[in-house]
């Protein structure tokens, strides 16, 4: 359960129509209004002329996006829908049938023996799957596989274990879906051609993420996996991106407060190069705290890729049926278009 820290910067509220700034308030002449009224259907003509025209609007792109075409498509996107990939690389479907294959598990808390067994199907499910123990925590792995390429190397990473409150808690959003989301990128990203040179790719699902008990220092207490393996691999690793709460229906994924700025516009530009920008917008959400901290505290670029507006987070509904194949594809895709194209030395 990852951990905010600090309120999201807000906009100022828009002006009360019906406020006049205590300046008081006095009719129109008619020849006034009737020069209002002209000017408006002049104004609300030309809009029509351009929405019917399909001409581009300014775009609002931030950190080299999609063309200005691309742009205005992601903007006619509805609130609470998912664009569909121009590309068909990742299996959002296949990943969601591994989210299940978790979630059918049940709750599956740090150190458990459920956890166990499950951890022993995602490993096989990883190029070169191994378990790294913990140090400091008996019973926690975290589960690494790696292709092959020049390093340092780009982590991905998610989390594989769930909170232990409420009884119950299955976790299918937190964070069952990023996890089946990376695997299913492994399995894509073996088969698709990278540039001579790219760097090696590492996958890692760490364990412990969720805190024992409640506590007042999350990160003390917490994110035990990733500060672990930060701590024993630093000097290895370029860059990473943390997937957590990505598959719930109509995900919505602004920069998280504290990621690398940098990094999350080469995301966001991926996300436009297959169409499904609109999953990015152009806005900063709350700082958390989650696996990506330990990377940005040894000066690592990261990016944590969270809908941390998802209603059900924390609570007993956060199962399968919250889940979208198509949510987890944007993201997929994405990540497929962010790596394949990550040049040797960049």
């Amino acid at each position: 359960m990852p951990r905010d820290f600090r309120p999201s910067p807000t906009d100022a509220a828009p002006p009360d129509p019906g406020d006049d700034g205590g300046r008081g308030r006095r009719g129109l002449s008619p020849r006034v209004l009737a020069v209002v009224i002209a000017v408006q259907v002049v104004l609300i003509g030309a809009i029509v002329a351009l929405a019917v025209g399909g001409l581009p609007f300014g775009g609002d792109d931030h950190g080299g996006g999609p063309t200005s075409a691309t742009a205005a498509t992601a903007r006619a996107v509805p609130a609470g829908s998912v664009p569909r990939a121009t590309v068909d690389r990742f299996d959002g479907a296949r990943a969601l049938r591994l989210a299940q294959l978790q979630v059918d598990a049940g709750p599956r808390p740090a150190g458990s023996s459920t956890l166990r067994r499950v951890a022993e199907k995602l490993r096989a499910r990883l190029p070169n799957g191994r378990f790294e123990d913990v140090p400091g925590h008996p019973g926690l792995r975290n589960i690494v596989g790696d292709l092959a390429g020049p390093g340092p190397v780009i982590v991905v990473g998610a989390h594989y274990d769930t909170i232990n409150r409420p009884k119950g808690f299955v976790g299918a959003n937190d964070s069952a879906a990023a996890v089946g989301a990376v695997l299913e990128l492994a399995r894509v990203l073996q088969r698709t051609p990278r540039g001579a040179g790219a760097p090696g790719i590492r996958f890692v699902l760490f364990d412990g993420e969720e805190e024992p008990a409640p506590t007042d220092d999350f990160y003390r207490d917490a994110l035990r996996g990733s500060k672990a393996y930060v701590q024993l691999h630093a000097e290895e690793v370029r860059a990473m991106v943390l997937l957590d709460y990505i598959g719930n229906k109509g995900v919505r994924l602004p920069r998280e407060g504290t990621s690398t700025q940098s990094l999350w516009d080469r995301v966001r530009a991926a996300a436009g190069a297959v169409g499904v920008q609109a999953v990015f917008p152009a806005k900063t959400q709350v700082a958390i705290f989650d696996d990506h901290t330990p990377f940005l505290r040894a000066g690592i670029p990261a990016v944590d890729l969270i809908d941390w507006g998802y209603r059900y987070r924390h609570k007993l509904s956060d199962t399968l049926d919250k889940l979208s194949a198509d949510s987890i594809d944007a993201v997929g895709e994405t990540m497929v278009q962010l790596l394949r194209t990550w040049a040797a030395g960049g």
